[in-house]
């Protein structure tokens, strides 16, 4: 049997495309068990969201995109089959995705955390993020452009957010945003500021850090089932894990430190080396950042996007449950 690693996405994934996700993919008694909970807090349905036409404002929005992507997210991992699963990750909000996804949380005291966290985020969230670009079209890392775009934010007064390998995602108030993306080569659609985000992963978000320990009891918390690797790249072992400890790095390193995406995948790779790396939906933004990371750390021999195209048609080593073809070999099935 095939060894992976599940990658659980982020804010920004569930999109116009994504509509209709939860029902097509999504586990019927856990979407119905969320909408109650939803419906008791006075929130939106997943459902109706789910149904209803895509709107920028409405479904990108803290409170109700946190819960769609974290029910699409558990839905796909419960759907996999045919593989070991030897560890769980997850970028920026995926996190508290792969907690749940890990046994590390309940589903319903992981949507707790979800929808907890992503409503304090719409409430009080301040600032906002950028996302630039620091490879060429061949996606091989490019040290000199890195430092450039690293100088440019910091003297614009911005932080580091998400390292996701090719790009960086770079957070602060709306004056460094402003001065940072004026100050940038355009390129592209970059650099490009991200919708309904606030400054995740930097000091400003401690305020919402604080408010999530305030709501969130440590007794949510218990040991994974499997392996979790966390955004600085350690690794919570079932069996092993300080509860305490992982309730104090969910709420609160994690919120207001830069969030190490590449990193994370880079210890993902080289300590349990699996045969495959599976993406849950929704979405599929996610597939490229997981290639760019596995090229920074030449992970079996990828050094350009080029390696990386001819390693994925020659034995798919990446599978990202939002396309058709690729869930369907996650699920057991045939591509």
């Amino acid at each position: 049997m095939k060894t992976a690693v599940v990658i659980c996405p982020g804010r920004g994934t569930y999109n116009a495309a994504e509509v209709g996700t939860l029902a097509r993919h999504g586990d019927p008694t856990l979407i119905a068990q969320f909408d109650q909970a939803r419906s008791t807090l006075g929130q939106e349905t997943l459902t109706g969201l789910d149904a209803d036409p895509y709107s920028l404002a409405r479904h990108s929005r803290g409170d109700n995109a946190s819960a769609l992507i974290y029910a699409a997210t558990l839905s796909d991992f419960r759907s996999i089959k045919g593989v070991e699963i030897v560890a769980v990750t997850g970028n920026s909000m995926g996190w508290y995705s792969a907690l749940a996804c890990a046994g590390a949380l309940s589903a319903m005291d992981g949507f707790d955390v979800v929808n907890t966290m992503g409503t304090l985020m719409h409430q009080t969230g301040q600032g906002g993020q950028v996302i630039y670009p620091v490879t060429g079209d061949d996606w091989r890392p490019d040290a000199a452009l890195r430092a450039q775009v690293m100088d440019h934010a910091a003297r614009a007064g911005l932080a580091l957010s998400i390292d996701l390998g090719g790009m960086l995602v770079l957070a602060g108030d709306d004056a460094a945003l402003a001065a940072f993306t004026a100050a940038v080569p355009a390129t592209g659609r970059f650099p490009m500021r991200l919708q309904n985000h606030a400054a995740f992963h930097t000091s400003l978000m401690a305020p919402v850090a604080a408010a999530g320990r305030a709501r969130l009891a440590r007794g949510l918390f218990r040991q994974p089932d499997v392996a979790m690797i966390d955004g600085r790249g350690a690794i919570w072992w079932p069996g092993a894990t300080d509860t305490g400890a992982l309730y104090d790095y969910t709420l609160g390193h994690q919120v207001t430190e830069p969030y190490d995406f590449a990193h994370a995948i880079r210890i993902a790779a080289r300590e349990f080396a699996p045969d495959l790396f599976i993406v849950t939906g929704p979405g599929t933004t996610l597939g490229g950042a997981l290639a760019q990371s596995l090229i920074a750390t030449a992970w079996q021999g990828m050094r350009s996007k080029s390696d990386f195209q001819t390693r994925q048609q020659k034995a798919p080593l990446i599978l990202s449950m939002g396309m058709d073809d690729q869930r369907a070999i996650a699920t057991g099935g045939q591509p």
